[in-house]
């Protein structure tokens, strides 16, 4: 993601039908059998583990979250595989493994020079190696874990739901759906095809697709009926698709009474930056929140927020360092979910505000 979001109170999710669309799958509560306020393991536990790796997904399972978030991009030869981004020269050793393979692609309006996901087959991808991307956390587990397939995530999910008895809900993202059309290679049909073969829709298999994409999510609701969760980027900007069709669009204005009304009739929910409802001064001290909860409620959706980490460089003054105050004070104000790379911080938070 990111991320790794926008809903209703403290979640008791009904069926919202607004303009005539249902919101939820098959008349379903997709949240049912699941605490709430939601902890979604933003790409796995990726404070603790290389992000989007298997490793990573069952840490995030085992700390408690209810979703571990799985970031959607494809290969050459059309395998989904669970990578942050189309470029994967930041979280793998493909540079030393395939130096040769570098050039510049232009997704989303910006060029970038690296490695993407789409020159490579599976078996390519499977002589690679995870690393964690962020300079300031630990790199002990550099080189020790594959990069996970689609299917190898799902795998899992089903293991951990029969070892734990738990119910444990998949969330993935499809990731730069605009340029995946125009390789020839979208992820859309695919990301179906394999959730219908695992059971899907079903009110006892959570599931939820996510996109900063309008049109993405607009095609899904069309071809499967599961939660569909619109992402929000920065106010100014314009969603992918709109920007290549040369549309206005902004997501600071998706999020108007107006426009979530729009969203509503295609979306179960909306997810946004937390920085966003709650920004901070120069000096890092917290202002006052915006009305996008309240008005996200108002129209029928979730709302979510993201990103929820634990290094004090992401926390504001105010919460002297703790992620647990941070956690505290959003569950206060009534979002319905959290995307945290420290899912056991967060949960145990969630279970101190139910006693």
């Amino acid at each position: 993601m990111h991320g790794l979001t926008s809903f209703r109170t403290v979640l008791g999710l009904s069926c919202i039908v607004l303009g005539g669309l249902v919101a939820s799958a098959q008349g379903a509560d997709p949240l049912e059998g699941l605490s709430t306020p939601l902890v979604i393991g933003h790409r796995g536990a990726c404070g603790y583990r290389p992000e989007h790796t298997l490793a990573s997904y069952e840490l995030a399972i085992d700390q408690g979250a209810d979703f571990p978030e799985p970031d959607l991009v494809i290969t050459k030869d059309g395998v989904l595989i669970c990578r942050h981004d189309v470029e994967i020269g930041g979280s793998t050793d493909v540079a030393q493994k395939f130096p040769d393979r570098k050039h510049k692609v232009t997704i989303d309006g910006q060029e970038l020079d690296g490695w993407f996901a789409n020159d490579f087959t599976l078996a390519e991808i499977k002589t690679l190696k995870a690393r964690e991307p962020f300079v300031f956390r630990n790199h002990a587990y550099d080189g020790q874990f594959e990069i996970a397939t689609f299917d190898e995530y799902l795998d899992l999910v089903e293991r951990k739901t029969k070892e734990t008895g738990r119910v444990i809900g998949i969330i993935p993202e499809v990731k730069n759906s605009t340029y995946h059309i125009a390789c020839g290679l979208a992820i859309e049909d695919r990301l179906v095809k394999v959730l219908r073969g695992r059971g899907y829709p079903n009110p006892k298999k959570p599931c939820i697709i996510q996109s900063f994409e309008v049109a993405s999510l607009k095609e899904l609701a069309g071809k499967i009926d599961v939660p569909l969760l619109q992402l929000v980027a920065n106010a100014r900007y314009r969603p992918p698709d709109v920007l290549a069709q040369g549309g206005k669009l902004t997501y600071g204005e998706m999020m108007t009474p107006a426009g979530l009304a729009e969203v509503a009739k295609y979306a179960w929910g909306v997810s946004v930056a937390k920085e966003s409802i709650l920004p901070r001064d120069p000096q890092g001290k917290l202002g006052k929140p915006n009305s996008w909860i309240e008005d996200a409620h108002h129209a029928g959706l979730k709302i979510i927020a993201y990103t929820f980490r634990r290094e004090s460089h992401f926390l504001a003054r105010d919460y002297h360092g703790q992620l647990k105050a941070e956690a505290d004070r959003w569950y206060q104000m009534g979002i319905d979910g959290i995307f945290a790379d420290n899912p056991d911080i967060c949960v145990q938070a969630r279970k101190a505000l139910k006693k």
